[in-house]
């Protein structure tokens, strides 16, 4: 049985949903304005995985990731770069779409652009005004009336005191409360055609949140399963998107909230605005894309994960030893063995809240065992689990040349293996030790043992 971390119950639940043997899920995706960092490569991997594992686990699952093609961030860059905004999102919506395949994310069912949605916005705007939650302003803006929806902050914990402590003195004179939200934003005159749509409140362009309440009701209808994304959209993003969907429509909205943590960099966020982000591209020009999959997927998704060369070398060195583990002992064609005793607990992990730190470790249990019996059958199933994460499916002897012709096996990693040759040994666990020198072995990498410990070199 699956048990999901709901954001909004705040706690692990039994994951039932609304049609038995069916899942809607929505995730927020990218803002197509420049190239997308790890940030956003970890939210996509860990959605991907989670897709995954509900196909895995026999769901017939309709996933929808949304493209926002439309917003104040767009518009200024295509400004800056006198580019109609059109070319500005096709051009990285094809870079995003390059970076996810090499991290071998599938493709989601659908992938809306919010610019294909206007006509679902002004009708969801249209209907919160009719129901006394939202109001024109003088200045043309159409804004969300906070106070009018009973429950506001019911995802975040935050409460209305909170937030109007919080508030700004420089408030906008055109709302009625410092806490509304805006729904449609008012052409300005110095802003490009391409950015302006007509509405029954003028020409304009729709706000942020519900660009989403409109995609996710069009593709999933007005209530649904899993509504996914990064830590950073609890608030105000998906808040606001409870609160005009559920303000919309009268019931509702999402059942279950899956938030992941931030990837962070010397204790902070990583992101755009912080200027410490390191866009997918950038790391891939050091990086395997897998070694890159493999370190998100190693983490539990709600963490915060550290990024550093160090930890992306280590990553490497551990998905080496599996590929090497394959390389060794060539694995047969399988099906998974449920009954198997590997696979019962890699299931019960990725059923507890998607643990794939558990499970993991159990590809990894496996895998000693493989080399122990030297058996292919038991090499079938590594891969097979493997391949429910979107790992292990490269040819292994393959993989491993691409690694060292692109340096993977630097000196802090080949010395991080011969401290866990020397930790296996001393435990006894001879089988491990010699993967290890098999392993460095297969690198081009000669080990001498004497007296004063191990020392390498290149063969």
């Amino acid at each position: 049985m699956l048990n999901v971390y709901n954001t909004l119950a705040r706690e692990k639940q039994l994951f039932q949903p609304i049609l038995d043997g069916k899942v809607n899920m929505y995730v927020c995706g990218m803002t197509v304005y420049d190239y997308c960092h790890l940030g956003h490569a970890r939210m996509v991997v860990v959605f991907d995985m989670v897709a995954r594992w509900l196909r895995t686990s026999g769901y017939a699952l309709n996933y929808v990731r949304n493209i926002t093609d439309i917003d104040d961030k767009i518009i200024k860059r295509a400004l800056e770069n006198g580019e109609a905004i059109n070319a500005l999102t096709g051009r990285f919506i094809a870079a995003m779409n390059a970076d996810f395949d090499a991290l071998g994310v599938i493709r989601p069912d659908h992938e809306p652009r919010a610019t294909e949605h206007v006509q679902g916005m002004h009708d969801l705007i249209a209907s919160l005004i009719a129901k006394g939650l939202a109001y024109p302003a003088p200045n043309g803006d159409v804004y969300f009336a906070v106070r009018k929806f009973e429950g506001y902050g019911k995802l975040s914990g935050k409460s209305l005191d909170d937030l109007r402590a919080g508030e700004r003195v420089d408030v906008d004179v055109n709302k009625q409360d410092p806490l509304d939200f805006v729904l449609w934003k008012a052409a300005k005159a110095d802003e490009p055609q391409d950015a302006k749509w007509a509405s029954p409140w003028g020409e304009g362009r729709p706000g942020w949140h519900i660009e989403c309440s409109a995609m996710s009701c069009h593709h999933l209808g007005s209530h649904f399963d899993i509504h996914g994304g990064g830590a950073d959209l609890q608030f105000p993003h998906h808040e606001n998107e409870i609160a005009q969907s559920e303000g919309a429509h009268g019931h509702a909205y999402v059942n279950y909230w899956m938030h992941n943590g931030f990837i962070r960099v010397d204790n902070e966020k990583m992101s755009k605005s912080l200027g410490n982000f390191f866009t997918i591209r950038e790391v891939l020009e050091k990086y395997d894309p897998e070694v890159v999959r493999f370190f998100i997927l190693r983490a539990h998704y709600r963490s915060q994960l550290n990024y550093s060369d160090a930890h992306l070398d280590d990553a490497k060195g551990a998905l080496n030893r599996l590929y090497t583990t394959l390389k060794n002992v060539p694995a047969e064609d399988a099906e998974i063995d449920w009954s198997s005793g590997y696979a019962v607990r890699f299931k019960a992990a990725m059923n507890d809240d998607f643990n794939t730190v558990e499970a993991v470790a159990v590809l990894f249990e496996l895998a000693l065992e493989v080399n122990k019996q030297q058996s292919a059958a038991l090499a079938g199933q590594l891969k097979a689990l493997g391949a429910v994460l979107g790992l292990l499916q490269r040819d292994a002897t393959a993989y491993l040349q691409a690694g060292i012709g692109q340096d993977e096996y630097r000196a802090e990693a080949i010395e991080a293996l011969i401290v866990a040759r020397k930790t296996a040994r001393g435990a006894k666990n001879f089988a491990e030790s010699d993967r290890i020198r098999d392993e460095l072995i297969a690198a081009g990498i000669v080990l001498e043992d004497n007296a004063q410990g191990t020392t390498w070199r290149r063969s």
